[in-house]
């Protein structure tokens, strides 16, 4: 079967190739195998091949970190999936190739009206979003949480399962034409960045406190993100899309108690239980099958068009989707 690869690190176009590759086999007796039917590009990929993400595999090594597909054969003693049914792919198999094999556990069938592309970028920004929202902060029924990059698909997850959880958003943006972008999708309040949003978001909310930032950028976005929070809250750093140092504000570190706290799907993975993904995956699902969560998608490849699947994606004014089934 096939796979696109990174075969070294670098730039995509000189280590990403089309490789074959052995068959997954037969399930064991946990197991099922799965056809892949969509798949996602996303920014960590690219880290990925750069050599610069927090995980990097052995080459060559297939790539892509979530999709979806249809169980094809299932093992004896599987119970919560059947041959036929769609479902998720565990964020820890690579993705972009036809076929896939893992130990099912917490994986249930998917709807089958559900949008499938959206279905496949379940497993990253949505997940992200979710657990930002409620491993950190307790944040109070119609409390506050601020976060910039608003117009990122893990902002616009965030903006949706804040409104599942009661919650309401101030969302920062970088650009004036895409406010009207972010306030459609419900954004309760969006606002260009700069040195005075501190002031202009206590405008905008009454003084309400906000007790949770979510930091996307870096550099001095992180810092003005920093001056709009309450005493003793958290400031979540997730990634950081502008590629400068992050800065912050050691008087509210020390006068207010503010904390800063990292956060990578990829270390909460280690220990998640089987219940808690279940969990998880069962406040999330609904929601992409309804709508509710949704990212815009510019274009889907079968694997022989990674090069230019890749391409597009680097652009990065939408998702594009690997679609091995339809090649």
């Amino acid at each position: 079967m096939k796979a696109v690869q990174v075969v070294a690190f670098g730039r995509a176009q000189d280590v990403v190739k089309l490789n074959e590759v052995p068959d997954v086999g037969s399930p064991g007796p946990n197991e099922v195998v799965v056809a892949v039917e969509a798949a996602p590009i996303n920014n960590s990929d690219f880290m990925i091949i750069a050599g610069r993400y927090g995980y990097l595999p052995t080459p060559p090594a297939t790539l892509g970190i979530e999709g979806v597909g249809r169980v094809v054969a299932a093992g004896s003693e599987v119970k919560n999936l059947k041959v036929g049914d769609r479902t998720l792919i565990p964020f820890t198999v690579p993705t972009w190739t036809e076929r896939v094999k893992f130990r099912a556990s917490w994986q249930r069938p998917l709807p089958e009206k559900a949008d499938v592309q959206q279905l496949s970028m379940i497993a990253v920004n949505p997940a992200t979003a979710y657990l930002l929202l409620t491993d950190f902060v307790k944040i109070p029924h119609g409390g506050w949480v601020i976060q910039n990059g608003a117009n990122s698909a893990t902002a616009r997850a965030v903006i949706a399962v804040a409104k599942s959880l009661g919650l309401k958003t101030v969302n920062v943006v970088r650009r004036e034409e895409v406010v009207g972008e972010v306030k459609s999708v419900g954004g309760d309040i969006v606002l260009v960045d700069g040195p005075d949003l501190a002031k202009r978001v206590a405008k905008e909310t009454g003084g309400a406190p906000i007790l949770l930032a979510l930091d996307v950028v870096g550099g001095t976005s992180a810092l003005n993100l920093m001056n709009c929070l309450a005493p003793k809250a958290v400031l979540v750093i997730y990634s950081a899309m502008s590629g400068q140092p992050f800065s912050g504000s050691a008087l509210s570190v020390i006068f207010n108690e503010v904390s800063i706290r990292g956060f990578w799907l990829g270390h909460w993975g280690k220990t998640a239980t089987d219940e808690t993904l279940a969990t998880m995956y069962g406040h999330l699902v609904p929601m992409v099958a309804s709508g509710a969560i949704s990212a815009p998608v510019i274009g889907t490849y079968g694997l022989e068009g990674f090069s230019e699947a890749i391409a597009q994606a680097a652009a990065f004014k939408g998702k594009v989707i690997f679609t091995p089934d339809k090649a």
